[in-house]
């Protein structure tokens, strides 16, 4: 399998070899009128290769980009193919964005063509494509509105994908004999926690290199079967779920279900029993919380286990397990686990965790309920997978793992994690200069500050561009803070700030459910402004930020804290698609705020 991978000259080629040799399997599902319905490898490639040709016929050549907007969904995936198919460059754009992103992403990019999904989708969207003027097609995938006006064509999806697919199937075989690993398979647009997004050139070698990596940590650690499923839920215009949710499943043939999103997303691994998923921290700690409140809730026996059970697992990743630990973990796998295992869907091998630092407290907390979870590394500008945890070489909670098959990372002088390897991207579309910072003499300068351990696996301390340096010269890395914040009842979501100033301070988003109860346990009902100004509610707050401070050295305490507003999230651009905080963005609209608790 990893030899097909190693072998294949471009994405296209990997995916028809996978689907010839698996016609009649499903391949792609998704819930239709509230019924999962599957469509097999051989009507998906059918559909690239006539989806290809489609656009070929459109006038669309060698290098040419295509803008994709849509939500997870099959025709996600086949759009992406055909248009690799059809000798053109993706360029993904996140269903979030606005009219101004989408300005952005068409006028920096170019993109001649644009497939979305849904008219909701297409209304921040065509505006967008009016002002730029660059993009001549436009291909619905649901339904046409007549979208055409000036230069720009409407093409319904149906019709592209029609015709003699035996045909498209030669023309396509034809035509990417020519494409190389090294040509340019897409333009991920990073979503950015700072600036205008950048258009990472990511080629056929990277994402092939990174899958053939991901796929030797399955095939090592875990053996696959014949029934791999993973369950797609990230957005796909993230390099993290583009490879790891999309390209690692076809090359190791296995099936991809697309989640109906976040609000349905644990019945939906009920109902798929996925074996494998990619996701990010922020997820792993919602449902940690969730977890934690449901056994709480029952009390008793299921408290007592849980309680037994990380304290287990603390003991385990410390080093100091004690005699009578392994009996202990035989009567948590029958009394306890297998609950938590069913409520994800009974047969998960591992969950991945990547697109931002997981704090080891969480990672112990799966751990104890049955579950692996592997912490993974690594940014787009690197395929974008660089390390990942392998439970054959050990797994340390703090650590991202060793280095992947055919990745070389060094550590540069200041503590700067390097990363060399065929998954390093070809540069920054149309941006020579940022290209040259990032790259030098083949290595790409990730701007994250770790270090290795005993074993090999890299530790991430910070990020070196969000590093807080006081006004004494110390280093803090508040992701760490952040993250010890977060796991606290009380507080759903937290930013500290201290750069250049004499101590730490902090942004909270209190917890709506604990906030919710904590008002039903005073018996009034009070809005946001209300309860900032109650010193009750700010001293229960208080007492969640002390209890991380004990936690804490001098230098990282926060000593004061302000409440936000309002949730940081997606629509008000305070935080990334894979969930990270926009801190400049933050910074921008509560400075003023977070400048005065230096002068209370």
């Amino acid at each position: 399998m990893l030899s097909d991978i190693d072998s294949a000259n471009n994405l296209v080629e990997l995916f028809l070899k996978r689907a010839d040799e698996r016609r009649d399997r499903p391949f792609l599902g998704a819930k239709r009128a509230g019924v999962w319905q599957t469509i097999t490898w051989g009507e998906a490639a059918d559909q690239v290769c006539l989806l290809a040709q489609g656009l070929h016929g459109l006038g669309l050549r060698h290098g040419d980009r295509v803008c994709l907007v849509s939500e997870n969904r099959p025709e996600w995936c086949i759009a992406d193919l055909a248009i690799m198919a059809a000798g053109c460059i993706t360029v993904p754009a996140y269903t979030t964005n606005t009219e101004r992103d989408h300005v952005h992403i068409l006028d920096n990019s170019g993109a001649r063509a644009v497939i979305v999904s849904t008219d909701r989708l297409a209304q921040p969207l065509i505006p967008a494509i009016f002002r730029t003027g660059v993009a001549e097609h436009i291909i619905p995938i649901d339904e046409v509105r007549g979208y055409q006006g000036g230069n720009l064509a409407c093409h319904a999806w149906s019709q592209l994908v029609s015709g003699d697919a035996a045909a498209a199937r030669r023309a396509v075989d034809a035509r990417i004999a020519t494409i190389g690993r090294s040509d340019t398979a897409c333009l991920i647009y990073t979503s950015g926690t700072g600036g205008a997004p950048r258009g990472v050139k990511q080629h056929h070698g990277a994402i092939l290199c990174n899958a053939a990596g991901a796929a030797d940590v399955l095939l090592d650690d875990f053996g696959l079967s014949e029934d791999e499923r993973f369950l797609s839920f990230l957005p796909l215009s993230h390099a993290y779920e583009h490879t790891g949710g999309q390209y690692l499943p076809i090359a190791v043939g296995a099936q991809i279900y697309y989640s109906e999103g976040l609000e349905k997303l644990a019945s939906n691994i009920e109902e798929v029993r996925p074996t494998l998923m990619v996701v990010v921290p922020r997820l792993f700690e919602v449902l940690r919380t969730r977890i934690i409140k449901q056994i709480e809730k029952q009390g008793g026996l299921a408290q007592r286990l849980m309680d037994l059970a990380l304290d287990v697992s603390e003991r385990k990743a410390a080093g100091k397990r004690r005699f009578g630990d392994g009996l202990l973990d035989r009567m948590l796998d029958r009394l306890l686990r297998p609950k938590i295992r069913n409520r994800f869907g009974g047969r998960i091998k591992a969950m991945v965790s990547g697109g931002a630092p997981l704090n080891p407290e969480v990672g112990i907390f799966f751990d104890a309920m049955g579950l692996t979870l592997l912490q993974g590394y690594g940014q787009t500008e690197a395929g974008p997978v660089i390390s990942c945890n392998r439970p054959r070489a050990g797994i340390a909670m703090d650590s991202v793992g060793p280095p992947l098959r055919g990745v070389e990372v060094k550590i540069a002088e200041d503590g700067e994690i390097l990363c060399r390897g065929e998954l390093v991207m070809h540069g920054y579309w149309q941006n020579d200069a940022e290209t040259r910072r990032a790259i030098a003499d083949g290595w790409l300068h990730t701007g994250d500050i770790g270090h290795f351990d005993d074993k090999g696996r890299i530790i991430i301390t910070d990020r070196k561009k969000d590093m807080i340096v006081n006004d004494k010269g110390d280093n803090v890395a508040p992701q760490k803070v952040e993250g010890m914040l977060t796991l606290q009842p009380e507080i759903g979501q937290a930013m500290v700030v201290g750069d250049k100033r004499p101590y730490i301070v902090g942004l909270i988003v209190p917890d709506a459910e604990w906030t919710l109860e904590w008002c039903r346990a005073q018996d009034k009902t009070f809005d946001c402004k209300q309860l900032q100004q109650l010193p009750a509610y700010k001293n229960a707050v208080r007492a969640a930020v002390d209890r991380v401070n004990k936690e804490l050295s001098v230098v990282e305490k926060v000593r004061q804290f302000a409440f936000a507003d309002e949730p940081f999230g997606i629509e008000n651009e305070e935080m990334t698609p894979s969930m990270k905080i926009r801190r400049h963005k933050i910074r921008d609209r509560y400075g003023d705020r977070l400048d005065g608790l230096y002068r209370s």
